[in-house]
C-alpha cells in the first residue's frame, strides 16, 4: 500500500508519525510512505503564516506544489492523507481526488469561526474529513462529504501522560503558571501586563508563598522572557519547555490564546485566557470572525455544544486585558479551593466532549484503510 502523507507544520508532523504507527499496526500489509520530507522539503520552511510572508516566498511554495503534484501523478498513491495546513494541503487533496485517488484530510479547517462559504469547496476537494471537534461534521451535512468526529489526539496524549506524571520535588505548594505565548511578539505584548498583575497580587497579599513559573517554548523565547523580567526587576522561574507538567501541578494559570489553552483545559488547571494584538488587526478580526463568541478552544467546544452558564475559561482580550482584570481573576482561584473546583468542573465538562470511541489516530487509520477495502 502506498500512502502520501502530507503535514506541513510541527504539530501535524507529530500526528503523522503516530498515524504511521497505527496504519502499520492495522494494515496487515507493507506500507510505503511519501511526503514533503521525502521530496526534500523541511517543516520549518513550510510553516509560514500570514499573507505577506507567504507572498514573499510564493516561488518556493509554487515549487512545492508542482513537486508534490508530480509525485501524485507518477507514484499513484493508494490514498493521499493531508493533516491540517489547509492552504496547500487541500489544493493537493483536490488534485489527487480529481485523478481518482481518495483524499482524506485530518483536522477540519476553522470554517465554524469565519468564511463558511468555503464549505462547498472543501467538501468537493475531499473523500473523507476526519474532525477533532464534535460539532464539526454537522457543518458539512448535505454536501456529500463523509465527515466524521474521531476525537482529539491531545486528549489521548494527556490521558496517557497523566498515568506517569508526577509533581517535581521542591515545587512550591502554590504555583502560578504563566504562559505568555511562544512568539516573540506575543511575549512582548503580554508578559509586561502579566508581571504588573503579579505585582497587584503581591500588594494585596494574595501572592504570599506563590511560586511563579514561566515555561519558554524555545531558546529565543527564553532569552526574551529573561530580558523582560530583568527590565521589570522581577524574579520568576523560567524553564525550557515542560508546560504540560507545569499545568497539571499548577494552582492556576494565565495563558495566551492558542493550543496551550487546550492543554490547560485538559490538565484541569483553572486558567484565564489573555490575548492582545494591534488595534488594526483587532478591528479586522472582529469583523471577520463572526461564527463564534469565544477564541479559547475549550470555550468554543462548550459554546458550539450548547453550553450554558459560565464559560469554562474566562477570556480577557484587547482592552479587557488589563493587569487589574487578570489579578482579579487569579485572586479568586488563589484564595478559594471551592472556586478552583468549580473551574475544574467546567473544564471537565468541555473536555469530555473531545472523547470518541477510541484512540483518535487509531480511528483515523481505520477510516483510511477502509478506503482501500472499498
Amino acid at each position: 500500500m502506498k500512502v502520501l502523507l502530507l503535514a506541513g507544520e510541527e504539530s501535524g508532523v507529530i500526528y503523522a508519525e503516530r498515524l504511521k504507527e497505527s496504519l502499520k499496526t492495522l494494515a496487515g500489509q507493507e506500507i510505503e510512505f511519501a511526503g514533503y520530507d521525502t521530496e526534500g522539503f523541511r517543516t520549518g520552511d513550510l510553516a509560514v503564516m500570514g499573507f505577506w510572508p507567504v507572498l514573499k516566498r510564493l516561488p518556493y511554495f509554487l515549487r512545492v506544489a508542482r513537486t508534490m503534484k508530480g509525485v501524485i501523478e507518477r507514484w499513484r498513491p493508494d490514498v493521499v492523507v493531508t493533516i491540517d495546513y489547509p492552504g496547500l494541503n487541500l489544493k493537493l487533496a483536490a488534485f489527487a481526488k480529481a485523478r481518482g485517488i481518495p483524499a482524506v484530510h485530518i483536522v477540519c479547517p476553522q470554517v465554524w469561526a469565519w468564511h463558511q462559504s468555503r464549505i462547498p469547496r472543501i467538501a468537493a476537494s475531499l473523500t473523507k474529513l476526519l474532525c477533532f471537534f464534535p460539532f464539526e461534521p454537522a457543518l458539512f451535512k448535505g454536501t456529500g462529504l463523509d465527515a466524521k468526529f474521531i476525537g482529539h489526539p491531545m486528549a489521548d496524549v494527556f490521558a496517557a501522560e497523566a498515568k506517569n506524571s508526577h509533581t517535581a520535588e521542591g515545587t512550591p505548594q502554590r504555583t502560578l503558571a504563566v504562559l505568555p505565548g511562544s512568539r516573540i511578539g506575543e511575549i512582548r505584548r503580554h508578559l509586561p501586563r502579566l508581571l504588573k498583575a503579579l505585582a497587584i497580587l503581591r500588594a494585596k497579599g494574595s501572592a504570599e508563598g506563590l511560586g511563579v513559573v514561566i515555561p519558554a517554548a524555545n531558546e529565543r523565547a527564553d532569552a526574551e522572557i529573561r530580558r523582560i523580567l530583568g527590565a521589570a526587576g522581577e524574579e520568576c522561574e523560567v524553564t525550557r519547555g515542560g508546560a504540560r507538567d507545569l499545568l497539571r501541578r499548577a494552582t492556576c494559570a494565565v495563558v495566551a490564546s492558542g493550543t496551550a489553552t487546550l492543554e490547560a483545559a485538559l490538565a484541569r488547571c483553572p486558567t484565564v485566557l489573555v490575548y492582545a494584538v494591534s488595534p488594526l488587526l483587532a478591528w479586522f478580526a472582529r469583523r471577520v470572525i463572526t461564527g463564534v463568541r469565544h477564541i479559547g478552544l475549550a470555550n468554543v467546544i462548550w459554546e458550539k455544544s450548547g453550553g450554558e452558564g459560565e464559560a469554562p475559561m474566562p477570556e480577557l482580550l484587547q482592552e479587557d486585558f488589563t493587569p487589574e482584570a487578570v489579578a482579579g481573576r487569579l485572586e479568586q482561584w488563589l484564595g478559594s479551593e471551592d472556586a478552583r473546583a468549580a473551574a475544574r468542573r467546567r473544564l471537565d465538562g468541555a473536555m469530555a466532549l473531545l472523547q470518541s470511541d477510541g484512540d483518535a489516530l487509531g480511528l483515523a487509520a481505520r477510516e483510511i484503510l477502509s478506503l482501500q477495502r472499498e
